[in-house]
Order: structure tokens, then sequence, then C-alpha cells
């Protein structure tokens, strides 16, 4: 059943501050390091009669619900597909109020977010992405550095493919140059040119709006990650829905390649 999405315009519950409080979840139980994909918000205006913009608008309030909800949950990282670098494909309307959009919020919320502890990251390519969102991600990271609650990582013109083609070729460069013998390139060795090396694997990826994939999503750190895929758009998405799907995560046995012989019945197999 779909949730009616927040009031964008109401004021919004900090950590802590919800109705109603987190879950207490076991040791073991949260996942470390979440990855958002936001979907659903072109598709929920539009079946409201409303441009794909407002569906944009709607999920600013989303987002931040979603940070204080993780934050309640002792969530350590939070990765947010914000941007592809496939959505460039997209009208030239729609780019020119995403761009405008991201920097707008981004000068808005960072103060607000760094008094919740939130320390802001870009990861993605400088090509293509407008000036005044790559300020306005710079000047996000500067006044955020010191913070430790949560990393909030803004996949901005970000995509799988390309981290792993730009890791390649820093490698291939530094092997060139004779810093790196061929045979000492390893999963390690990769691992340490990602955009950020120190931000550890993905435990659980969340896809909103009912869509099954990954769309070229931290293809290298979502290697063992659990995968949900909820039926709710984005902007009608919220803490209380992520608290759900880290319950959900808790009940999941992860073996990372492992397995258990676990012969039921008493007879021979």
């Amino acid at each position: 059943m779909e949730r009616a999405p927040q009031d964008p315009h109401a004021p919004l519950a900090g950590p802590g501050q919800w109705h109603c409080p987190a879950p207490r979840f076991a040791a073991g139980e949260v996942p470390t390091h979440i990855a958002l994909v936001m979907d659903g918000n072109g598709r929920w205006a539009n079946s409201k009669g409303l441009p794909r913009t407002e569906g944009h608008r709607a999920g600013e309030y989303a987002l931040m619900d979603t940070i204080a909800g993780a934050i309640d949950a002792g969530v350590r990282y939070l990765s947010v597909y914000t941007f592809s670098t496939e959505n460039w494909k997209r009208s030239p309307a729609e780019i020119r109020f995403i761009m405008s959009y991201a920097s707008d919020v981004l000068a808005r919320r960072t103060p607000q977010l760094h008094q919740w502890g939130v320390r802001v990251r870009w990861s993605g390519r400088h090509p293509k992405l407008w000036k005044s969102v790559v300020r306005a991600l710079d000047k996000a990271e500067r006044y955020t550095a010191d913070n430790t609650v949560l990393d909030l990582v803004m996949c901005v013109n970000y995509g799988g493919r390309a981290e792993i083609a730009d890791a390649a070729r820093d490698i291939a460069h530094l092997v060139a140059a004779g810093k790196i013998r061929p045979d000492g390139v390893n999963e390690r060795t990769f691992a340490r040119h990602l955009y950020l090396p120190d931000v550890p694997d993905v435990d659980l990826m969340i896809r909103s709006s009912g869509e099954q994939r990954i769309s070229n999503y931290l293809l290298w750190q979502l290697a063992y990650a659990e995968l949900m895929f909820v039926d709710t758009p984005w902007p009608a998405f919220d803490r209380e829905e992520l608290w759900d799907c880290i319950l959900a995560y808790a009940g999941r046995e992860r073996r990372f390649g492992g397995a258990i012989d676990a012969i039921r019945g008493g007879g021979e197999v």
C-alpha cells in the first residue's frame, strides 16, 4: 500500500524527534552502509497530473526524513543516487531543473545536516556537471568535513561502470610509470582507486517505486549487498519505511559465499 507523502513544506522532525521512535535493533542488525536508489519522483508527479519537476521537490522532504531515520537507527554510511551518468539523456528542461534545484537544496540543507552531525561527500565525475553544483558540493564537503555521525555520499553524475573505468585508468597509468607491477594488481589495489576508497561496501541497497534493477549503481560496492525493491514511490518514502527495510535486512542470513550444511528430516541425502 502506497504511503501518502509528507507535506514538503511541513516542519521536518530531526533525529530523535519523530512521533514514533526507531525500533530497537540488536548488535549487528543495522547495516553499516545503505545505498538508496530514489526512484519514482517523475512517475509519482505525473500520476497526480503534475510535471515531473514537482516530484523532485517532494523527494527533498523524503530524503531529509530518511537521513534523520538512518541516524536514529545507527546507520553509519548512506549513499544516495542523485543523478547518474545516464540521466543526461533526459529532457534539457528537466536537467536544468535538477541542476538548479540540487544547488539550491545543498545551500539550504547543509547547515541542518551539519547540525545533525552529517558529513556530506560527493562521488562522481566532474565533466559535464554544472559548476554551480560542483561549488555547492565542495562547499558542503568543507562545511561538514569534521562530522562523524553519518557520512552522506551524494552520487552526482555517477555511474558504476564509469567509476570502474576511472579506477582502471588510474592503475594503468601507475603501471606504465613503473610504480605498480602488473602482477601486483589485485582487488585491494583496485578498491584503493575507487572514488571514495575509505567508504565500506554496501550492506543493503533499497530501490523505491517498484523497479527491480540496480541501474549501474555502485557496481563494485554492491558485490554482496542485500537488495530490496519496495513499491513506494520516492516522494512517499520516509524513515518508518527505512526502518521496515532494516528490520527485514536483520532477518536475512548473509554468508558471503559460504554455506551451511543443514540436512532436514534425518533421512539420507
